[in-house]
């Protein structure tokens, strides 16, 4: 079969039950039926590869052009800021990047002995662009282009995923998983889902001197793939915890061919952990071999610069001393870890383009307690524009909001 035809059939499956998917699909189907098939041939071999058959047809997924959302939400030429909200009600986006959710955590008893950290989020929605307190989720996976989220429901690991429509509120498909999952994860691509298994609740919890800390325990137990470009499936690989590391989710590499882990011990954080899409643990990628999971950003778009980890409080050369706490992080090349430059921020959490950043930046000295705030920043600028309020940090870490950014 050749190429014309292979996308040809490609698309005669998909047009049944889904609208126009919009200029560059075609590659897409064909980059996924390529990893599709290259699985399939590892799967036969691999003794501890399952097969879960599932079928997941994800119309929403798609690009459309008749996309109706407000210009708020689909223009990247325009910055929405509120710097008098935290947390937001009202849309935070510049560029690329969107704050498509947020959640809080809090100590929650599942019975006598156990403890865990339970999330609540507030989800962006598309028409109105507020953030809606939603109960029913777990854990929350946005997809790219903010029309569709992934959602675990309350009891985590859970025994299936949720399609859930932004707009509506309203799950379009249910998945039902052979194992627990606990996390998840879009592919860059949108088309491809990998959803983190657990054999417990991944981030229990325990009371020492008065304060609710993690109790970390080795209870991952693989992931699995999701292939939502057609009607698909789902292959589980086992890949367990190397260490009592809690949550340690899997996301993809940049190029959708790999996967990375997040969470672990300091091995994980510092070298990192990568994977091919059968599981097995492989040399990092060259443009990601010097980054961190715990630094959101990553790559930027065009792949020649890498965000990574803070870099020092108060350069004496370029500090603002209206701002006696302020931080600055690393900008380094990514094939080779040569420091570029430094730019404004304790955190950096999304790429906006090419030169400009958002993250956490701090806005209280050393010696007051600990307050921060979303802005944006930008290489060669020492300049901030406040996307959000202060956000405190109490001693009860639990009580703050966390951002979850996608590209819109």
């Amino acid at each position: 079969m050749n190429v014309e035809e292979l996308v040809r059939d490609s698309l005669r499956e998909l047009a049944v039950d889904e609208p126009s998917a919009g200029p560059g699909f075609a590659d897409r189907v064909l980059a996924v039926r390529r990893r599709r098939r290259t699985r399939r041939l590892v799967s036969v071999a691999a003794a501890t590869a399952a097969v879960l058959a599932v079928s997941v047809g994800v119309p929403l997924l798609n690009e459309g052009k008749d996309d109706v959302r407000p210009a708020r939400v689909t223009r990247q030429d325009e910055i929405r800021a509120h710097p008098d909200q935290s947390p937001p009600s009202d849309l935070i986006a510049a560029g690329r990047s969107a704050l498509a959710a947020y959640y809080t955590t809090a100590p929650v008893a599942k019975n006598d002995k156990e403890t865990t950290s339970e999330r609540t989020y507030w989800l962006l929605d598309p028409d109105t662009g507020k953030y809606e307190k939603d109960t029913r989720w777990s854990f929350v996976a946005v997809a790219p282009g903010l029309k569709t989220a992934a959602v675990l429901e309350r009891t985590l690991p859970a025994a299936r995923i949720g399609l859930l429509d932004l707009a509506t509120g309203e799950v379009e498909k249910w998945i039902p998983v052979g194992k627990g999952v606990g996390g998840l994860a879009f592919s860059n691509g949108g088309t491809e889902l990998v959803a983190t298994t657990y054999s417990e609740h991944p981030e229990p919890l325990e009371k020492l001197d008065g304060e609710w800390t993690s109790t970390p325990r080795a209870s991952r137990t693989g992931f699995l793939l999701l292939d939502l470009a057609g009607s698909g499936g789902g292959i589980w690989h086992r890949v367990p915890s190397s260490d009592a590391s809690g949550r340690a989710d899997f996301a993809f590499t940049r190029d959708d061919k790999h996967l990375y882990a997040t969470g672990g011990g300091l091995e994980t954080l510092v070298r990192g952990k990568f994977y091919d899409l059968s599981g097995e643990e492989i040399a990092a990628p060259a443009n990601e071999k010097y980054l961190r999971w715990d630094v959101p950003a990553r790559l930027s778009p065009n792949g020649k610069l890498a965000a990574l980890g803070l870099a020092e409080v108060n350069v004496p050369a370029i500090a603002d001393r209206s701002l006696p706490g302020q931080s600055y992080s690393f900008i380094k090349d990514p094939l080779t870890g040569k420091e570029i430059t430094k730019v404004r921020g304790a955190e950096l959490l999304a790429w906006v383009d090419d030169q400009r950043l958002i993250a956490w930046e701090r806005t209280s000295p050393e010696k007051d307690a600990y307050k921060d705030r979303l802005v944006l920043v930008t290489i060669g600028s020492h300049k901030v524009v406040p996307l959000s309020g202060e956000r405190a940090h109490p001693e009860d870490e639990l009580t703050t909001w966390e951002p979850v950014f996608a590209t819109r």
